[in-house]
């Protein structure tokens, strides 16, 4: 069963996000994140340190580890039995016999991991220079991902276009006032996006400047009126996602879908962080030709960027609303951060 249904993982239990505010290395730092050096044993500030949250790339950002991998190995640096899925690569070590781990982000060295010790019943211990590594409180982790969507509120809200001021035009002589007509429902369209847990899709989408509502739910599958329990298994094809209905005139489709972008891991296969199975795909579902040649032009920048984007793109298909409990989620329990950063991946201009 998923973990979410009793015990909602936190955002340090979840996801991989860059944090963007690493402060310059310190001389001891380099020597090991970039030499390769080692710490001395029992010197690091986190080789005994056991607190709740997660443990991000010294050098980049990058979520590395959770505080539920740690554990006590006694020998004097920071023990983990499993890293944030995609987020440390494994390679052979220069001196032939150990197997270095770096970060996957950045390539930052971390230290070795061994198997075969028998700590714990994953049989697997990184050991970890805690000069390679920043711890980060699972409020912290809260606190950066609001600034970051304000941050990102404010910019699109800067770069929308401002209409030219017309000219005075002097005042007619007042008539009689007409009954006022009822006010017109302004127009609306609508956009649907999967990218992992719904709670953190949601969470940045329905504060975006000109959304309306977003709705939590299922798609892109074949079980009619799934339930959330139905989904959790995997096979009904559908994916957690959310349907966002906007107003045209206030942002656009391809902002949204920027948004969409940097508020998750676009490379990461049928998964986000902890999270794994198709249900957990990155997709998005266009209404229109004109949705689908967005998504496609955002997809090719960023893989002209370098990033290997696992996004699928498909045509909409019935949307169904999740379970009231799940709407609002990270809004009804402020004390469960969601596992989405923003994390900025654009670099060119949004057209006005």
């Amino acid at each position: 069963m998923d973990q979410k249904k009793t015990d909602p993982p936190t955002k340090a239990q979840q996801g991989q996000a860059v944090e963007n505010t690493m402060p310059p290395l310190t001389a001891a730092e380099a020597h090991i994140i970039r030499d390769k050096g080692t710490e001395a044993p029992f010197t690091g500030k986190y080789w005994d340190y056991f607190g709740q949250g997660a443990y991000l790339c010294r050098q980049c950002g990058t979520w590395l580890y959770t505080s539920k991998s740690k554990f006590r190995s006694e020998c004097g640096w920071p023990s983990f039995d499993e890293e944030i899925p995609g987020a440390v690569i494994r390679q052979g070590d220069a001196d032939g016999r150990r197997t270095e781990i770096i970060c996957d982000h950045c390539g930052a060295h971390l230290g070795h991991v061994f198997t075969g010790e028998h700590y714990t019943e994953k049989n697997t211990r990184h050991c970890v220079n805690s000069a390679s590594i920043v711890f980060r409180t699972a409020e912290e982790m809260r606190q950066a991902a609001d600034k970051a969507a304000a941050a990102q509120a404010a910019a699109a809200q800067a770069a929308a276009p401002v209409a030219p001021t017309a000219p005075a035009v002097p005042a007619a002589p007042t008539a009689p006032a007409a009954p006022a007509a009822p006010a017109a429902e302004p127009a609306t369209e609508v956009a649907i996006f999967a990218g992992g847990c719904f709670w953190g899709v949601e969470h940045f989408l329905e504060k975006a400047p000109g959304v309306i509502s977003a709705t939590s739910g299922y798609t892109g599958g074949a079980t009619k009126n799934p339930t959330y329990e139905q989904v959790c298994t995997d096979i009904t094809g559908h994916a957690e996602a959310v349907k966002v209905v906007y107003d045209p005139a206030r942002t656009s489709y391809e902002a949204l879908a920027r948004l969409f972008f940097e508020t998750h891991d676009p490379t990461a296969v049928n998964s986000q962080g902890p999270d794994a199975g198709t249900q957990y795909r990155s997709a998005i579902f266009y209404m229109n030709d004109q949705q689908k040649t967005i998504a496609d032009k955002l997809i090719k920048q960023l893989c002209d960027k370098g990033y290997k984007v696992a996004t699928e793109v498909e045509p909409a298909s019935t949307f169904y609303p999740a379970e009231e409990y799940h709407q609002d989620y990270l809004d009804k329990h402020p004390d469960r951060p969601d596992c989405h950063i923003f994390t900025p991946r654009f670099e060119i201009p949004l057209e006005p």
